[in-house]
């Protein structure tokens, strides 16, 4: 337990990253960090203080009293209802408690499972050629120059940064129908796919926002399997009984009292107990389950928002020139009368959907000012290398350097 605690302490260490939206931030940072924090509530009250007292014969000794206690705990108790007079014999089948002792374990599980989303999209993200953080970094420290040198040198580099991308992954020119026909569609949807069609970081964004979602609908259901109920429905019953004014505590749940049967080898003989035990841990872990399961419907719900409108900005090529060019008329760089088709040409060939959807980061992590005025800046250079725009220059390096955004 204490090394896991150490992992996710080391996790809580680094650096914070400003390369995806508010919704993944949710899912990453605040939903790992409230249930580390749940993790660590409980484990306090297991290791620090009582989580299971039983009522012993008057005959046990103290040490007999802590033996039960240890071994109810450990080989899990069972629950039966109060108004059930008749208690299970040995053979029949109970109703067995198997998850208080595990409930630390599986909260950090769920944090990290929350978490790995995020570690995929930051491995996959710094292997597209383009550093998004370091991109959205200089856009923040871009905010706070005051300087108007030291201003444009970020803008010229981030631009140039932006364009050595932009360039590696630009089609080379191809002649036949086929390749024709197929860079028509790419520039309309997401069918084809990869560095080559300009869309590799908007389907690896998407694959991550599914995954987020995945993530959270799925481990309500998962937790069915761990505590034994549909907990997926959890919330929806507390709903119900609080509206017609009913106790919303879950007893079959989450049951306080229980029963523990166990044996003690006595001279040869064998004596089997059955006791009545308290579990307080259980007040705990109803509040902390029923606090996680809105709070997973709400990551769900949110994810769900999140998902529809980057796809909705990916496969709509008419948002994303409507995007581009509302910035670019911003700071003027152009007029009503400017010929709509070779902004069009500008989002299609030269910024592509990779290149929209860094920008729209930048815009969300930054803000929309530093979004025109890279965009002006990249507008510039298109329009200087508009005429062999279709042929790259190869270039060395995709790396950003504090010296180089005058910092």
């Amino acid at each position: 337990m204490d090394k896991l605690l150490g992992v996710f302490g080391q996790i809580g260490d680094t650096k914070v990253r400003q390369d995806d939206d508010y919704v993944d931030k949710l899912n990453h940072r605040y939903t790992t960090f409230i249930l580390v924090i749940f993790a660590i509530v409980v484990s306090t009250k297991q290791y620090v203080g009582e989580p299971i007292n039983c009522w012993c014969p008057a005959q046990f000794t103290d040490n007999h009293e802590d033996f039960t206690n240890k071994i109810c705990w450990v080989s899990n108790t069972y629950y039966v209802p109060i108004a059930q007079k008749i208690i299970p014999e040995e053979h029949e089948p109970k109703a067995r408690l198997s998850y208080y002792q595990w409930v630390p374990m599986i909260l950090l599980c769920q944090a990290l499972l929350f978490y790995m989303p995020c570690m995929l999209w930051r491995f996959l993200n710094n292997k597209s050629g383009v550093d998004v953080n370091s991109v959205v970094e200089a856009s923040m420290t871009l905010q706070h120059t005051a300087y108007a040198d030291s201003r444009d040198k970020t803008v010229r580099f981030m631009a140039k940064h932006m364009d050595r991308y932009l360039g590696s992954t630009r089609d080379a020119r191809r002649t036949g129908c086929g390749s024709c026909l197929r860079l028509r569609m790419t520039r309309t949807c997401c069918l084809f796919c990869g560095r080559r069609y300009g869309n590799y970081l908007v389907l690896l964004y998407l694959i991550v926002k599914v995954f987020y979602l995945g993530n959270a609908v799925g481990q309500l259901f998962l937790l069915n399997a761990f505590l034994g109920t549909n907990y997926h429905a959890y919330g929806y019953e507390v709903l119900i009984r609080l509206i017609r004014n009913q106790d919303w505590t879950s007893v079959e749940r989450f049951p306080r009292v229980t029963l523990c049967d166990f044996n003690i080898r006595n001279l040869g003989n064998i004596h089997r107990h059955t006791v009545q035990c308290v579990l307080p841990i259980n007040l705990f872990n109803e509040k902390i389950y029923i606090f996680v399961w809105f709070w997973f419907v709400f990551v769900a719900l949110a994810n769900i928002v999140s998902l529809v409108t980057w796809l909705a900005r990916a496969v709509l090529r008419v948002d994303q020139v409507r995007y581009v060019r509302q910035h670019l008329r911003a700071l003027d760089k152009i007029d009503k009368k400017t010929d709509r088709r070779l902004v069009s040409r500008f989002v299609s060939r030269y910024l592509r959907q990779d290149g929209i959807l860094v920008l729209r980061i930048i815009g969300i992590n930054a803000n929309e000012l530093v979004v025109a005025d890279l965009l002006a800046e990249l507008w510039n250079q298109f329009r200087l290398s508009s005429p062999g725009m279709m042929s790259h220059n190869h270039r060395d390096g995709n790396g950003l350097r504090q010296d180089d955004i005058g910092v």
